[in-house]
């Protein structure tokens, strides 16, 4: 006759129960890798580049197949955020600009703009983004098309000149001067030597 041990079973049950969660917890790790290295295959093909640590530096910034149309538009953002916040007119000129490079009310890309808009990003994006930016535009990337760095330092221009002077127009803050000088020698310094 076998004898009844309750403590032995419940030690079974813990033992079993702790495996069980190891194995969903190793599980949970192999979907999200899987997923990670999908995004990255998926932002390689977006984006028309294959260098992994670019792929992987666009996720850990937060950018997805679904975001990464906003990558040009970081710089901008960078200058509207120089003095605290974005003004209505910054606001409106960088919908013109998303709008114009064909990102769509209510979709992803558009979502977190909004987001952007309203909630500064951090540094790090900002400063990763515009070395992102910079390689998109040396490997003729897709996503930036037909923009050229120049034309965006312009458009970082228009933004940081939006606001300022007389009536709210026309001169750059010096809290503007320096993300814009910043920008301009990180966007425009490689593509001068390119050609």
């Amino acid at each position: 006759m076998t004898e009844h041990d309750p403590l032995r079973e419940r030690g079974r049950a813990l033992e079993a129960e702790y495996f069980h969660r190891k194995d969903q917890e190793l599980i949970a790790r192999i979907r999200a890798r899987a997923a990670a290295q999908a995004t990255e295959r998926e932002l390689g093909e977006l984006t028309g580049i294959d260098d992994a640590d670019i792929l992987h530096e666009l996720q850990v910034l937060g950018f997805t197949p679904g975001t990464i149309a906003l990558l040009p538009l970081m710089p901008v953002l960078q200058v509207a955020w120089a003095e605290g916040g974005v003004t209505p007119i910054e606001r409106d000129l960088i919908e013109q600009l998303a709008t114009a490079r064909g990102i769509a009310p209510g979709s992803e890309a558009d979502a977190q703009l909004m987001d952007w808009l309203a909630n500064r990003p951090s540094d790090e994006i900002f400063d990763g983004a515009t070395r992102l930016t910079r390689a998109l535009l040396d490997a003729g990337s897709p996503i930036v098309g037909e923009l050229t760095a120049e034309a965006l330092v312009h458009h970082c221009e228009q933004v940081a000149a939006a606001s300022g002077g007389i009536f709210g127009r026309g001169r750059v803050s010096r809290d503007e001067k320096a993300p814009l000088e910043s920008i301009a020698t990180g966007l425009c310094a490689r593509s001068k030597s390119r050609r």
